[in-house]
């Protein structure tokens, strides 16, 4: 696959049509709850410093190795978001999150396991060595960020439960509280926030459990207290908040492809072949360290610069059709 966006510059969507997925539910007629939510969000829409702190808890990780990456800085990534729990646009999660209660919480890992366990996860962070992985995130909408994630593999955590020969894909499930999620109804999304992959993709190596960032547990925003984060693929694969992981044997459900699968495929990778139907993933906006937005997009990267590590995983398959 060519790293060569396939529209030029000026054929590239203009970001005002596609700055969030607020138009897909418009778009699908989702009701008038869909309907109503506000237009107001836009690329700039950055809280300013004094709302963007992360009171996040320390945690100890082996650092991550050399890297040419440069992280985005700290205060864009915790405060540009898609959490439509919290609202939809891009600052409401890093307002409105405050309300979700990370502390006790629980992870059910269960289905096709030998060894199905309830953990604590705060106490797995405590007894789990964790290491700092930089990674590039690449959102659908395309703009992408860099990310010091900690946290530690996925693939580590299913193998302890001793996946049976039927568990053939994960299914992962997010937290939904009304109570703490006064915003949620006014998503236009099913809930709760439903993902999904296949086996050998949460057991590869580059796939992680997330717990914090920038040497700081996450703050609620960003997916507290635990989320998957898969960096070959789109950002809505890395679903936030996790309560349940299953192993099954069906392909499950999962959100965005079940409210519109011509648009979200199941698999998700980062292809800039593949567009999306109404804008180029040729190229994408990276949020650095300049203004709110980097003045040049850059090519998007087949598997967002991971093909070397994960394009075994689809050998024989047609990525036009499995998107």
């Amino acid at each position: 696959m060519s790293r060569t966006p396939r529209l030029t510059e000026q054929q590239v969507t203009p970001e005002s049509v596609y700055r969030d997925r607020r138009r897909i539910l418009m778009g699908l007629g989702l009701g008038a709850a869909a309907l109503a939510l506000p237009a107001r969000a836009g690329l700039l829409d950055l809280l300013s410093p004094r709302e963007i702190a992360n009171p996040g808890k320390p945690l100890k990780a082996t650092p991550a190795p050399a890297s040419a990456l440069v992280p985005t800085p700290e205060s864009k990534i915790i405060s540009y978001n898609n959490y439509y729990e919290f609202g939809t646009d891009k600052s409401d999660p890093a307002r409105n999150a405050t309300t979700l209660r990370t502390e006790p919480w629980t992870l059910r890992i269960e289905g096709e396991v030998e060894k199905p366990r309830t953990i604590d996860v705060w106490a797995l962070i405590q007894r789990r060595p964790l290491e700092e992985r930089i990674y590039r995130f690449r959102c659908v909408e395309a703009w992408s960020m860099v990310i010091p994630w900690l946290g530690f593999g996925l693939g580590d955590l299913l193998r302890e439960a001793a996946p049976t020969s039927r568990a053939r894909f994960v299914a992962f499930e997010t937290l939904y509280d009304p109570q703490q999620m006064p915003d949620a109804a006014a998503s236009g999304i099913a809930l709760p926030y439903v993902e999904g992959l296949r086996i050998d993709e949460a057991m590869h190596p580059l796939a992680m459990l997330a717990v914090g960032l920038y040497g700081k547990t996450l703050p609620p925003q960003n997916g507290a207290p635990i989320r998957l984060v898969v960096p070959w693929k789109y950002g809505f694969k890395s679903i936030k908040s996790i309560v349940s992981i299953r192993l099954v044997e069906s392909m499950p459900p999962t959100t965005w492809n079940r409210l519109a699968p011509d648009e979200y495929g199941f698999y998700a990778n980062v292809n800039p072949a593949v567009d999306h139907p109404r804008w180029s993933q040729g190229s994408e906006r990276f949020i650095g360290a300049g203004g709110a937005f980097d003045a040049k997009r850059q090519p998007t990267l087949p598997f967002n610069g991971y093909a070397d590590e994960v394009a075994s995983l689809y050998q024989g398959m047609d990525l036009r059709q499995w998107f």
